[in-house]
């Protein structure tokens, strides 16, 4: 197994490597990265791991960037010193999650969760199937049911059932109703993401999280692309990337 360890702290990743290699002596560790921006230029360049281990604190800002600037579809076991992160952690391939200081035994049970989970996608073959598990083993997070928005000097409350969308631009991020009206948002993207049913919302590109009940059409697209249709208009074509494309048609077909 191929492991790439994200992670800032000199000692903890010696000995993270190290213990790996006590508990699976056949594992080739590829590389150890420090910062949010060399695990991009590397993970964007090199031929992908098996398995990632990654702490959330790294030396220039949070490892969750990391994923905003690259597609990442295999697990990640995520291993920092505070637990205030578990869900943003488990919404980011994260099929675990270990706190420092942590012990032999626990890498060994992490290890164990991961052989787990792919025994279980090798006998169904179905991503969506293998997401349910994963959402089994951790509490369920309350969404929310409306947003209260300031705009033009006074608050305004959007239920969530009105949202048509909400989009990353350049000037901010923004949300979008059902009946064409736009306001923007104090709450980035992936504040949203997290505040969201994922039954409802689907995260389809880095500036799109789109709800189910807006989507009118889907088209393919070149390059293996897919084009989203909504019932209201955007600024922009609202693409799922290749990399996202199966898992996107599952959940529209798992309503």
């Amino acid at each position: 197994m191929n492991i790439l360890i994200i992670e800032d702290e000199v000692k903890a990743a010696k000995a993270l490597a190290d213990n790996l290699k006590k508990i699976r002596p056949e594992s080739q560790i590829l590389s150890i990265l420090q910062s949010v921006e060399s695990a991009i230029d590397w993970l964007q360049n090199e031929t992908l791991p098996d398995l990632i281990f990654m702490d959330i604190q790294l030396a220039d800002g949070q490892c969750f960037e990391i994923f905003e600037s690259v597609d990442i579809h295999i697990p990640v076991i995520f291993c920092t010193a505070y637990s205030d992160h578990t869900f943003e952690a488990f919404r980011n391939n994260g099929i675990d999650y270990i706190l420092k200081p942590f012990t032999i035994n626990e890498i060994e049970l992490s290890l164990q969760k991961l052989e787990q989970f792919r025994n279980f996608f090798q006998k169904q073959n179905s991503p969506a199937e293998l997401l349910q598990i994963i959402k089994s083993v951790i509490p369920s997070e309350k969404t929310k049911t409306n947003f209260l928005i300031f705009s033009q000097n006074r608050y305004i409350n959007v239920p969530t059932g009105e949202i048509s969308y909400f989009c990353k631009r350049t000037e901010g991020t923004f949300l979008s109703t059902t009946d064409h009206k736009v306001y923007p948002m104090k709450e980035t993207l992936e504040e949203l993401q997290r505040q969201v049913s994922p039954e409802d919302f689907f995260r389809v590109n880095r500036q799109h999280l789109v709800a189910f009940k807006s989507i009118r059409e889907v088209q393919h697209y070149f390059h293996r692309k897919l084009l989203i249709l909504l019932d209201v208009e955007t600024s922009e074509k609202v693409f799922v990337p290749r990399e996202k494309a199966t898992l996107f048609l599952e959940w529209l077909s798992n309503r």
